[in-house]
């Protein structure tokens, strides 16, 4: 047997700029004790960055030779894969496999996770933007598909508000059963990585031994970790109170899209120990950050510099406020040493803010445990929350939402800065 397979495994250090101030903190205070992994366990997980999803390749490429084949997509979304007297065989395999739900989805578990969610209304979206989406700038070989569509960085804002449309369905109670909004909107999602894998696929100038594969499972894993345990961390930092029983409803709410989405098993944490032991792997090999996880950070703040446009001569005061006001929660949130990689800039006066609303938010959830029916109420005016949000959004920019969009533009695309 080789020798380094029989010498007994040695621990790697702790990452080096993810996890440094809060979440460091937030793990010794939240998480389930050590948490390094050691190189077996990274060698494991380096494999997966090899790996794509072979049903929905297969899918996406009947779908781009014969567009009629959508329609019966569309169809098997909405009412099985068994209402079709005819289709593709990989149309059958696809959706035979997924309609094959494995034995620890628990329905009542999902929808409690969502009404978990829900309860927050648009304070959800703050950690969703200044924390998963900016977080995720940091994962340079994830950002590489990113810079090589073009699309979030040339159509950021409708980009943006379609993954916010994305989370809202997905999180919705009810709508990851068989033919729900959400289900619907996971799988979609899914086919779009599909055909966005593809067209990488087909460029001359991809990287794969610097970059990996295009889309593979542990880039999928980890965005999905992001808008789960991240998610989770992120409202908690700003002074939401869940208990343990929501936050493992919400984890199994992810287990399952992560499933829908085409996730290995393997990769799916089933509780809240094993989100924070994914974490900090992929903390350790994944969150390495570049010069485009600089550009995205850059183009994230202009969207929200944008907002200024709509207060005429207070444009740019408003603008900069906006700015310095995200930036603030994603300093708190991902800590300094990540915040100055990715040049956000300094804000003191908002930095406090934040800190205030946190704390003001602390004492309101703590008066919500103790209120009977303030729950309740709490998650009606936060679906009526959100269910606004979507229609202004939608309004604004008639949202594609069969997320299609980065698909079309990566096959047009020329390279980032990085593929050039």
């Amino acid at each position: 047997m080789p020798e380094e397979l029989t010498a007994e495994p040695t621990e790697l250090p702790e990452p080096e700029l993810f996890a440094r101030g809060p979440l460091r903190l937030a793990a010794r205070l939240f998480g389930p004790g050590e948490l390094r992994a050691d190189r077996t366990q990274v060698a494991r997980l380096r494999s997966f960055a090899e790996k794509a999803d072979p049903l929905a390749d297969r899918l996406a490429a009947v779908l781009r030779r014969d567009p009629r084949a959508g329609e019966l997509f569309e169809q098997a979304l909405k009412h099985g894969v068994d209402s079709l007297d005819t289709a593709p065989e990989e149309l059958w395999e696809f959706f035979h496999e997924v309609e094959r739900t494995p034995y620890w989805v628990d329905h009542d578990r999902i929808d409690r996770g969502a009404r978990a969610i829900v309860r927050t209304g648009l304070i959800g979206l703050i950690p969703l933007g200044d924390m998963s989406l900016m977080g995720g700038y940091l994962a340079s070989r994830a950002v590489k598909t990113l810079i090589g569509t073009g699309d979030l960085e040339y159509a950021a804002a409708r980009r943006l508000a379609e993954t916010a449309a994305w989370w809202i369905d997905v999180t919705t109670p009810g709508s990851l059963r068989l033919g729900g909004d959400g289900y619907a909107a996971a799988l979609r999602v899914r086919l779009a990585h599909a055909h966005v894998r593809a067209a990488m696929n087909r460029r001359d100038d991809w990287d794969y031994e610097k970059w990996d594969h295009p889309v593979n499972q542990v880039q999928t894993a980890g965005t999905l970790l992001l808008f789960s345990h991240v998610f989770l961390l992120g409202m908690r930092m700003l002074g939401v109170r869940y208990t343990q029983r929501e936050r493992e409803d919400v984890l199994h709410l992810w287990r399952y899209v992560g499933w829908l989405l085409g996730v290995d098993e393997a990769l799916l944490p089933a509780d809240e120990d094993d989100s924070w032991r994914l974490l900090w792997l992929l903390a350790a090999t994944e969150f390495i950050p570049d010069e485009d996880s600089q550009r995205l950070a850059r183009v994230l703040l202009e969207q929200h510099a944008a907002i200024g446009r709509h207060f005429g001569p207070l444009d740019k005061v408003v603008g900069r406020a906006a700015v310095n006001l995200h930036a603030a929660v994603s300093r708190m949130l991902l800590g300094d040493a990540n915040a100055d990689y990715l040049d956000l800039p300094p804000a003191r006066i908002s930095s406090a803010a934040v800190l205030t609303f946190a704390a003001v938010n602390f004492l309101a959830e703590t008066a919500r445990q103790a209120l009977p029916g303030a729950t309740t109420v709490q998650q009606f005016l936060g679906k009526r929350s959100l269910r606004w949000y979507l229609k202004q959004v939608d309004r604004a920019f008639r949202l594609d939402r069969t997320y299609s969009r980065p698909a079309r533009t990566a096959a047009r695309s020329p390279a980032g800065s990085s593929a050039a």
